[in-house]
C-alpha cells in the first residue's frame, strides 16, 4: 500500500468526502494502468470528465471511466481487460472485482463495473458505501476526433491514449446539449464548459457535428458556429442553474465557485467561445 498512499498524500483531506474522492480518483488511475498493461490503449481513448480533470487539471471530481474506440468495431468486448485490471489492484493490495453490465437490447456501449471487495485500509470512512467505479466504451464511435499520448507517473509511469481537448470540448458539448435525462440538468456539464471557455479552449465544432448527426440531433454532418451559438442559447434559457449548481456542487471544492451561475452569466459566456479554424 506505499504506492496508494504516497499517491493519497497529494490530496489536501479536510473532510470525508474529500478522502472518499481521492481514493476513487486513485482508483480511477489504478485502473488506466491495468488498461495500459493489457494494451487497451492500443484500440481504444480516453474522454469525457474524468480525463479532462487527470490530464489536464479540472477542478472538480468526476464518476465514470469514459472510452472510445478509435475505429468502430461492433464485436469489441471489454471483458478480456478485467484481468489486468484486477492484476494491478492486486499488485498494491487492493482487491476488486469488476462485472459486465449485461446489455437489455442492441447497444453500441460496452460498461462494466469496477467495486472493492474489501475496503482500502487508508479508507476508514463508516458513512460511505465502497467505492464503484463504471467503465463505458463507445464501440460505434462517431470519427473525426484527434488523440495524444498523456502521461501518468503514479502508480508507474505510463501513458494513456486520450481524446484532445478540442475534441474533449466537441463531446462535453453534445453531452450538455443532448444528454436525455428528462427533467434533472446535469451540472457538471455547466461546470465543465464553464472551465473551457475560461481556458481558452478551442472547440472542434466538426467532430461535434458528427456526434450530432450520429445521435440524429443533426440532419447533416455539418453546423456552422452560428447555429451553434443559437442551439445553446436556446438551451441555456430552459435551464435551472440553482439546481444545476446543486448538482455540481458534490463534486467541486469551493460550492461558492457556482454563486455567480445564472441564464444571463451563461448567456455572456458565449461570446467567449472559441472554434477551431
Amino acid at each position: 500500500m506505499e504506492v496508494f498512499n504516497k499517491m493519497l498524500a497529494k490530496y489536501n483531506l479536510a473532510t470525508d468526502a474529500d478522502l472518499y474522492n481521492a481514493t476513487r480518483e486513485i482508483m480511477q488511475e489504478i485502473a488506466l494502468a491495468g488498461l495500459y498493461r493489457g494494451r487497451f490503449f492500443s484500440k481504444a481513448a480516453f474522454y469525457g470528465g474524468t480525463c479532462l480533470r487527470i490530464f489536464h487539471g479540472l477542478d472538480r471530481f468526476s464518476e465514470d471511466l469514459d472510452f472510445s474506440l478509435m475505429q468502430p468495431d461492433t464485436d469489441f468486448k471489454l471483458e478480456p481487460y478485467f484481468n489486468s485490471v484486477i492484476a494491478e489492484f492486486a499488485a498494491l493490495g487492493i482487491e476488486v472485482e469488476i462485472v459486465q453490465k449485461q446489455k437489455s437490447g442492441i447497444s453500441n456501449i460496452e460498461s462494466a463495473f469496477l467495486k472493492q471487495i474489501k475496503t482500502v485500509y487508508s479508507l476508514n470512512i463508516q458513512s460511505q458505501k465502497n467505492i464503484k467505479i463504471k467503465f463505458i466504451v463507445d464501440t460505434n464511435p462517431p470519427l473525426g476526433f484527434n488523440v495524444e499520448n498523456k502521461l501518468l507517473l503514479q502508480p508507474f509511469s505510463f501513458y494513456v491514449n486520450c481524446f484532445t481537448l478540442p475534441d474533449l470540448y466537441a463531446g462535453k458539448m453534445h453531452a450538455l446539449l443532448f444528454r436525455a435525462w428528462k427533467t434533472r440538468v446535469k451540472g457538471r456539464d455547466w461546470y465543465d464548459f464553464e472551465w473551457y471557455v475560461r481556458n481558452n479552449v478551442e472547440l472542434n465544432l466538426a467532430h461535434f457535428a458528427e456526434r450530432a448527426f450520429q445521435s440524429n440531433h443533426l440532419s447533416e454532418r455539418t453546423i456552422s458556429s452560428v447555429d451553434f451559438i443559437k442551439m445553446l442559447k436556446a438551451k441555456i434559457e430552459t435551464v435551472d442553474f440553482k439546481n444545476a449548481a446543486a448538482e455540481a456542487s458534490v463534486f467541486i471544492k469551493n460550492s461558492s465557485d457556482t454563486d455567480i451561475w445564472s441564464k444571463d452569466y451563461f448567456l455572456q459566456l458565449l461570446p467567449m467561445i472559441k472554434f477551431c479554424r
